[in-house]
């Protein structure tokens, strides 16, 4: 052999660090366990962690691509104050010192004279529950997080009517589950999970469905894809349900025992408890039992339901259960497959087709696994039953203004095939599930100088928990839970600044927002919300929002329009809490929380957000972060987690409690608390024991062991929710019943939206734009490679993504002339784009869409000018109005869940032609640039990994 011919030696494992340490990833909301690799103190490489109960070792192209967000050239570097017009980007850097004095000289005579002129809305952080009570003890009852634009109906419809819902709240039983639907679900959202998940699905030869108008990431592997037209998806639920009470294909046990199917319900057309929920002296539900012929609580032990009949009250009306109500709704002609079949673009025998094989699957593929358990009446089971079908939706079917009673339907179905909390299910993750009535009600009522009385987001028990003024005026900013919007349980942060600008329901004096890109990608009308952000008043020459502080870790588009900005770290640099207090990352068989902390130093001159929150409360004195004497309960956040606590033993971290560190849940403060966390990976693990690891409303070995974490004080089990009463109560106020009732130009709407069965309308948009001109259906959803704006600052990320085109389908690029790389105008009724177009083959015939948040102004991010998100890339936002088009009374609504108040993004209606390339070839509209704030190099012409960056150039390797 010559050795010409032997192989070069190639050094197959390299040291790659001189360190492991263990965190938790921010690069999206899955919240995956990492193994940060340092060399030199310098980030090297990212790994999942294998230990991690969220991601057990899986990561993601943004999870690994997490080294250059926090080496990102648009790291903002110290604190900056405005030096020009608003929307330039033109400021001066500025010591934290002053910076702190200035936003505590204008914070502190809004608390003394007036908080509800404070509006502090955060976006997408992961510590809600410590903002939300810094926001109370401030006083302002103006306060929420990004939900209202993201996916608030979910969660509301799926807490009033089961006490959890999808994703944070639960998920499928991965490892059981033989029948998979997935709805309106984009690949962004918990991705590695659902990954994860998915190739069991796949492994166990399970049936994956999608029902999603874009054939993209889950939908492209399912064995059978449903692409449905845009806004019917609620339509196509209660279809389903259709069939299965038309075939009797459905759970009556299972209904009996575990919701409120057989509660009798008033039937006294006109008077004021018409549609309630018949209850004894002690308030408890009524049922009819078949048995003995009587009235019974429906929580005596023995009972045999009545699901029909008309029963005589003890008052002489009668009451008829809620299951008859049902029978009678959801039998109704309207929901047939055959009148249903046009309107969702879809097969009626599809969807007849699809019915039975959940019934099949549900009732013929039954589990039953050999543990005992105890339900909430005492009865006891050898076995635990189990429906193999389970589901999952997000914002695709939430962001509509029909999302409310959209999602509630998809609910209902899981729970008429008896398939939530079962083996095989939906599985809730603690601590839910919860009864909606264990959650606080709404607190809006603020005075000077003190705290709210309570949190400010909760959920009504009726008109009486509205955040409305005895006239009937709104009492928060963003007008939630008034009467256009009264459920809204994660607020309307899309509505503040037009609010705002409009004055109404009243002018604020400070703006104080955190990592909310609302002058971008986060509001409709973008255009116009950057327009209300540079408005001044032309009397006073004033900026109509007179202050606006803004804190980021990056520049943004949002932060050239604030005057004041408090640079944030990244994620590698400072300490969070992923709480049992807000969105944990509990599995459905154990509780789990766990923390970030700073694996790196900032080499900047900036602050964790959280940290200077406490920072600003100590200067503030505000109740909660200081003594009596006006010292500093906590010094920084890392200090908050550990010391503080929401009820005695109960605190952000529910792991390593107590002196010794060895109580879980419940326990004292533990000073060494960060310590253990650290040593163990960065998390917290606790499971359930298996006993109570299904039926968890209804099971009492797991109610016992939630009140042992300290989720709750005392055992609650409970009754899912099929009827609602609250949407009822809220019926009757529009009829005039009650003393509060909605004014009378929302009465009809409120009548019509608060069914308390679920229902399909028209989602408002398309009810009130000619169809003919405005045909076809425009929607957005973001890649599994970026997340909200983050990504297109990521040199790694940007190679996957660096444009978007407008995907169209084939008939429409038939119809049109139109091929790929054509160019096309696209109007709504508020506006029109010019952009490039691709043809795409598997997408609804009457459906364009394109991906969001790639489209970036000029000059943010640290992005050259030219680069292609700038000049190619663009929004549908500016297509988007947040108010409704005129319905000719005068009266211009948001354009929002009439319920909830989510933000109906997926209800735009457009047309589309072919046109011209614009000059340059930049999509239009071009929002023009704004400059690189203060501090921030110029854009570098290139970006490699272990390279510096200075005056614009690349620097040699680090």
């Amino acid at each position: 052999m010559t050795s010409s011919s032997v192989e070069p030696r190639v050094e197959r494992s390299p040291k790659v660090s001189d360190e492991i340490r263990k965190t938790t990833c921010y690069m999206c909301a899955c919240r995956c366990g990492i193994n940060v690799h340092l060399r030199d103190g310098k980030v090297r490489y990212i790994e999942g962690n294998r230990d991690h109960p969220v991601n057990k070792g899986v990561l993601c192209a943004k999870g690994s691509a997490g080294i250059m967000q926090h080496y990102s050239p648009a790291r903002l570097r110290k604190p900056l104050l405005r030096t020009g017009e608003r929307g330039k980007g033109e400021f001066k850097e500025i010591e934290w010192e002053e910076a702190l004095d200035l936003a505590v000289s204008w914070l502190k005579p809004v608390r003394e004279k007036d908080p509800c002129k404070l509006a502090f809305f955060t976006g997408r952080d992961q510590s809600q529950s410590f903002t939300g009570f810094w926001a109370q003890q401030f006083g302002t009852p103006n306060f929420a997080a990004h939900g209202g634009f993201c996916s608030v109906n979910m969660a509301a419809a799926g807490i009033y009517t089961m006490g959890g819902a999808f994703w944070e709240f639960g998920q499928p039983d991965w490892d059981r589950t033989r029948y998979f639907m997935v709805f309106g679900v984009a690949e962004d959202h918990d991705s590695n999970p659902i990954k994860i998940g998915l190739s069991k699905l796949k492994q166990n030869g399970a049936k994956i469905v999608s029902v999603n108008p874009i054939r993209t990431g889950y939908s492209a592997i399912a064995d059978e894809w449903v692409g449905i037209r845009p806004g019917t998806d609620g339509l196509f639920i209660l279809s389903l349900v259709h069939e299965l009470f038309r075939t009797r294909q459905i759970d009556l046990d299972y209904l009996i025992r575990y919701t409120n199917a057989a509660h009798l319900v008033i039937q006294a057309e006109g008077e004021a408890d018409h549609g309630l929920i018949a209850r004894d002296d002690a308030g408890k539900p009524l049922i009819h039992d078949a048995v003995s012929g009587m009235l019974k609580a429906a929580s005596d032990a023995g009972t045999r339901p009545a699901l029909h009949g008309s029963f005589v009250l003890p008052d002489g009306r009668r009451a008829v259960p809620a299951f008859e109500l049902m029978a009678a709704e959801f039998l109704s002609p309207d929901y047939a497959p055959d009148r249903v079949a046009a309107q969702t673009g879809l097969d009626a025998d599809q969807i007849r087709r699809l019915a039975s094989e959940l019934a099949h699957t549900a009732f013929q593929e039954e589990i039953r696994l050999d543990v005992p358990w105890t339900d909430w009446k005492g009865e006891r089971h050898e076995q635990m039953i189990g429906r193999p079908v389970s589901f999952h939706a997000m914002r695709g079917i939430s962001a509509h203004s029909n999302g409310f009673q959209t999602c509630r339907a998809l609910h209902v179905l899981q729970i008429i095939l008896g398939s939530v909390e079962c083996p095989g299910g939906f599985r809730f993750k603690p601590p839910y599930p919860k009864p909606w009535e264990a959650h606080p009600r709404p607190h809006a009522e603020f005075h000077c100088s003190s705290p709210l009385a309570g949190p400010h987001l909760g959920y009504p028990r009726g008109p009486e928990d509205l955040a409305v003024n005895e006239d009937g005026s709104p009492q928060r900013i963003d007008k939630a839970f008034s009467w256009e919007n009264p459920l809204s349980v994660h607020g309307l942060m899309h509505m503040v600044i037009s609010n705002a600008y409009a004055r109404e329901p009243y002018g604020i004096d400070v703006l104080f927002m955190y990592m909310a890109n609302m002058s971008w990608n986060s509001s409709m009308n973008s255009r116009g919300v950057m327009e209300m952000l540079e408005a001044k008043d032309p009397e006073t020459g004033d900026y109509v929002i007179p202050k606006l502080i803004y804190s980021d870790a990056y520049s943004s588009e949002m932060v050239a329009y604030a005057d004041l900005v408090l640079p944030d770290t990244t994620y590698l640099e400072r300490h969070d809490c992923i709480s049992l207090l807000d969105r944990p990352i509990c599995e459905p068989d154990a509780a789990a929380d766990s923390i970030r902390w700073p694996v790196v130093e900032p080499d900047r001159d900036v602050r964790g957000f959280q940290t200077v929150l406490v920072q600003l409360a100590n200067r503030l004195g505000l109740p909660g972060f200081v003594h009596e004497d006006g010292s500093a309960k906590y010094q920084d956040y890392a200090d908050y987690m550990v010391n503080h606590e929401r009820k005695p033993g109960v605190g952000p971290l529910a792991g390593f409690r107590g002196k010794d560190g060895d109580k879980a849940g419940r326990g004292a403060v533990n000073p060494d608390q960060l310590k253990a966390y650290i040593e163990n990976g960065g998390f917290w693990i606790n499971h359930i024991p298996e006993d109570a690891q299904y039926f968890k409303p209804f099971n009492m070995e797991y109610q016992n062991w939630a009140v042992e974490m300290g989720f709750y004080d005392d055992p609650m089990p409970y009754q899912f929710n099929l009827y609602l009463e609250v949407a009822q109560k809220f019926r009757l106020a529009a009829e005039g019943h009650g003393d509060r009732v909605p004014p009378d130009y929302l009465k009809d709407r409120v009548h019509q939206a608060f069914n308390p069965l679920p229902c399909w309308y028209q989602p408002f948009e398309e009810a009130l734009v000619d169809e003919d001109a405005f045909p076809i259906h425009a929607l957005t959803q973001r890649p599994m490679a970026m997340y909200h704006s983050w990504g297109s600052q990521n040199a790694w990320l940007r190679q996957i993504h660096t444009s978007n085109p407008l995907y169209v389908p084939a008939a429409l690029c038939d119809e049109h002339g139109l091929e790929t790389g054509d160019w096309a105008k696209v109007t709504s009724h508020h506006g029109e784009i010019t952009v490039p177009i691709a043809r795409m083959e598997a997408l609804n015939s009457s459906t364009i869409w394109t991906w969001n948040a790639i489209g970036k102004r000029s000059g943010a991010w640290a992005l050259s000018p030219d680069a292609p998100e700038a000049t190619r890339g663009f929004l549908l936002n500016h297509l988007i109005h947040e108010l409704l088009p005129p319905r000719g009374d005068g009266l211009r609504w948001s354009n929002s869940d009439p319920i909830t108040g989510q933000a109906a993004w997926f209800d735009l209606r457009v047309r589309i032609e072919k046109t011209d390339p614009p000059p340059d070839e930049l999509s239009q509209p071009h929002a023009g640039g704004q400059q690189t704030p203060a501090g921030i190099p110029a854009a570098p012409e290139t970006v490699r990994y272990g390279q510096q960056w200075s005056n614009g150039k690349s620097g040699g390797a680090s």
